[in-house]
């Protein structure tokens, strides 16, 4: 049986899934950070798996998502983006020192996200040593890049930008403190699975594949630390396969 615990961790709704009766016990950790609109209850699938291993799973509502939404349309939301990855980030921290203050984890933890979600688990990565391996499910490493595309798509689509040009250049720099395509020697080999539709037209295929293989070098020792699954007809759903191979990925590492 497996149990799941709505809770409120240093103020932020999360979905709290252990197997029953343990609640209580330390645990090897998972974070799973939902994506763009979406919201904790959406990825269940992945917090029972996992706790099926023996994880405790951790499923947050990122900021204006699920219970913390304020009802604005995906068009205003989607300048907020990055505040939002920004602020999941610094929350993640947080909720960690809380269940370690309660003696629930161990050193085990690992973080996986899908699109959003997997953006803030590579900026997460240049913050926090604790992660011990990471997911991304078409996420993307290169923040910095990302938010000039973005931008400049919202230009050639007419949308007015509520950003002079001075805060979108502050923006960028804030960035690049997070964008570990500039830093990847803070990855430290630790173990990585990236999954990413080749078809996928909202978080662009190549640019994460190109990070995959700039870092692969930097895995000569451990090369079974690393590992990228392109699935050649994906657009931007991920598959059972890349669900599954989350769930093999922290039990092989964090087990």
């Amino acid at each position: 049986m497996i149990e799941i615990h709505s809770e409120s961790i240093k103020g932020v709704p999360v979905l709290h899934v252990v197997k029953e009766g343990s609640k209580d016990e330390k645990l090897p950790l998972v974070f799973f950070l939902h994506g763009f609109t979406s919201a904790k209850e959406h990825n269940l699938h992945f917090g029972y798996l996992l706790a099926e291993k023996g994880f405790r799973v951790i499923l947050p509502d990122a900021k204006l998502h699920g219970e913390r939404s304020d009802g604005r349309h995906s068009e205003k939301l989607i300048y907020e983006f990055w505040e939002i990855v920004l602020q999941s980030i610094r929350e993640l921290g947080c909720i960690k020192e809380e269940l370690s203050r309660r003696d629930l984890i161990s050193s085990q933890i690992g973080v996986v996200g899908t699109s959003m979600g997997g953006i803030t688990m590579f900026g997460a990565l240049t913050q926090y040593d604790w992660i011990k391996a990471g997911v991304s499910l078409m996420g993307s490493p290169c923040h910095e890049q990302l938010a000039r595309e973005q931008i400049d798509s919202l230009e050639k689509a007419e949308f007015t930008i509520p950003f002079s040009k001075e805060e979108l250049e502050d923006m960028y720099a804030t960035l690049r403190n997070y964008d570990i395509s500039n830093q990847p020697d803070l990855l430290a080999e630790r173990p990585l699975l990236i999954w990413h539709g080749k078809k996928d037209k909202v978080v662009p295929f190549q640019p994460t594949y190109e990070f995959y293989r700039k870092i692969k070098p930097d895995y000569e020792k451990s090369p079974e630390h690393l590992y990228f699954l392109a699935d050649e007809h994906a657009e931007h759903k991920v598959t059972r396969e890349a669900l599954l191979r989350t769930v093999d990925w922290f039990s092989e590492f964090l087990l």
